[in-house]
């Protein structure tokens, strides 16, 4: 073993030992591992950054961008409305959720169908009121799981097809992954769905806590062209109930209703008083497709710039605002701001929103032009509440959306476009429609995954590079010398398993399956059977955030560490294992 590999092999050690410990944020543990590692020459300093443009990286950070854009124009909420019920039980969503997930990734790449489903279950998770980390690694794994049914659905399968094309002169068709893929799909979203989830370390999230979100008393008009004019106000309780709205009553002609008036007939102007949190409000205005105010000033507000935004602040007692309505002020003409809600503690609110006096104390909702929140802030003298990410959903702009996203889905499964070009295109095309704001751009990036990516390929290559992944592979042809060949072709799987979830399940593919093809050789049997266990295996990577980029996908927004992933892991690896060796041997025989 030659130096540079001593020192490669002892800085992934320490690596996973630092990450496995915990103490440390991983993005900082990578970064100084490769920092050592350029110090100490086995990384080359023309390819120390190479990693931050590498395609997996962008994929990440691309993919990020792309689901705030789904989520942003109401597509993440049609989902939502249409198949997911937040009211089921935790087992049976992720069920639910694990079987779309792995169905889509058959014929989608899989990261483009986590990118699509994310957003579902995170919003899903905040309906509930539970953290999203419960069910986003089952949704990972399921979307892992489902990619290696079809030779599109993962990135190994195309690898090994090109290799078998390069070396054996036939490449496999699109469904030659099928009966061995599917078997092991099937048994480990089982296992996912059943026991998995329940091995996750509970961990508590205050932020996602709806008690600690204000509840605003907010009005939303119905427009002159609503589909809803003529239903009665009771017949909007059901998508109320869904999105966690209490209608309150009724205003019309500038007069509130009394009672309820549950049994009016909608007409075009009247104004809903509902209460609810600003997420809440805002589903329940996409779903019926409600306006914010009255047309007038919507569109005003909507006419320049790059779109509008929600902030939240506190009236104090030096407030312009205190012991005045927004409408006295000129909230509206002198500063296109639309007060949308109040939030006024123990306190009833009878009179419309802009005729209701303000007092200190008062948490408002606004809805203001882009990048002018610190100027209409500092004109009302208020108290700014943290950002919460708050955002209007922009629902005219869904199948717009939808369908950038399916184009660019379905070009690059069929080999038209690279998928990072692809998704690439879609940042763009979104941020010309405003789909995604452009000083949003960066925000919704996972920036310490990107640079914990960014930070392990070139290591990983280093490893490579110095003929560490050599040395593995002649290791394991000694290791297996005399064994019979379902023996041999476990100790595939296993060790590609155990790469696959230390360095990029590509490299580990391109490594791998040349050395398959030779214990095959070498045993004197069919290549094929060693091709499929390298493609299931090199696929299979469930134990760490970094083997996969779907399990680096949802390291940030799951709040997870970098140990929890062996915990439901490590079984799904041992049953892809049992049930896969024995499919391979009957629809590949040796």
């Amino acid at each position: 073993m030659s130096i540079d590999q001593i020192i490669l092999f002892s800085l992934f050690g320490a690596v996973f030992g630092m990450l496995l410990w915990g103490k440390f944020r991983y993005d900082i543990v990578a970064f100084t591992a490769l920092m050592i590692g350029v110090v100490l020459g086995v990384v080359p300093s023309k390819d120390a950054f190479s990693g931050f443009g590498h395609p997996a990286t962008l994929v990440v950070a691309l993919v990020l961008v792309v689901s705030a854009g789904l989520v942003r124009s109401g597509a993440v909420l049609l989902i939502t409305r249409t198949m997911i019920d937040a009211s089921r039980s935790l087992g049976a969503h992720i069920t639910l959720m694990g079987a779309i997930g792995g169905v889509l990734s058959a014929f989608m790449n899989n990261v483009a169908a986590l990118a699509l489903l994310m957003p579902v279950d995170i919003q899903t998770a905040r309906k509930a009121g539970r953290v999203p980390g419960l069910s986003l690694m089952p949704l990972s794994f399921a979307t892992i799981l489902g990619g290696m049914v079809t030779l599109i659905g993962t990135p190994p399968n195309i690898i090994i097809a090109s290799i078998r094309q390069e070396s054996l002169g036939e490449s496999f068709s699109m469904f030659d992954f099928a009966p061995v893929g599917g078997i092991a799909a099937i048994a480990g979203l089982t296992f996912v769905a059943l026991i998995g989830w329940r091995l996750i370390p509970a961990r508590d999230d205050a932020s996602l806590s709806t008690e600690d979100l204000s509840q605003y008393i907010a009005e939303l008009v119905v427009p002159e062209d609503s589909k809803h004019i003529g239903k009665r106000l009771k017949d909007l309780a059901p998508v109320a109930d869904d999105a966690d709205v209490a209608i309150l009553g009724l205003i019309r002609d500038g007069k509130r209703r009394y009672g309820q008036s549950r049994s009016v007939a909608l007409q075009a102007g009247d104004a809903l008083v509902l209460e609810a949190t600003p997420d809440a409000l805002d589903e329940f205005r996409s779903s019926l497709d409600l306006a914010l105010a009255d047309s007038d000033r919507e569109e005003r507000l909507k006419a320049g710039g790059e779109g509008v935004e929600i902030i939240e602040v506190v009236v104090t007692e030096t407030s312009r605002v205190n012991g005045r309505t927004a409408q006295a002020v000129g909230l509206a003409w002198r500063r296109r701001t639309i007060l949308m809600g109040i939030s006024r503690s123990g306190r009833k609110i009878t009179s419309r929103l802009r005729s209701t006096e303000l007092k200190a104390g008062d948490i408002l909702l606004l809805l203001v032009p882009r990048d002018t929140a610190a100027d209409v802030t500092e004109w009302l003298d208020v108290l700014p509440l943290a950002d919460r990410g708050l955002a209007v959903t922009e629902n005219t702009k869904v199948w717009l959306a939808i369908g950038l996203f399916g184009v660019a889905v379905l070009a690059a499964s069929i080999g038209l476009i690279y998928l990072p070009v692809a998704l690439g295109l879609v940042v763009i095309a979104y941020v010309l429609a405003k789909i995604v704001p452009l000083s949003e751009l960066y925000t919704h990036i996972e920036w310490p995954v990107v640079v914990l990516l960014g930070s392990m390929i070139p290591l990983g290559a280093a490893l490579e590079t110095s003929g560490g992944t050599e040395l593995i592979a002649g290791a394991l042809i000694g290791l297996t010398e005399g064994m019979a060949p379902w023996i041999v072709l476990t100790v595939l799987m296993v060790v590609t398993m155990t790469l696959s979830d230390v360095l990029n399940n590509t490299a580990t593919t391109i490594v791998a399956a040349p050395v398959g093809i030779q214990m095959a050789q070498t045993l004197g049997v069919s290549p094929d059977p060693f091709l499929m266990a390298v493609a299931v295996a090199a696929s299979s990577a469930f134990l760490t955030p970094i083997g996969h980029k779907n399990n680096t996908l949802i390291l940030g927004p799951g709040g997870y560490s970098f140990g929890d992933y062996w915990r439901m892991g490590l079984p799904l690896e041992i049953i892809v294992v049992a049930v896969s060796i024995p499919a391979i041997l009957v629809f590949w025989p040796l």
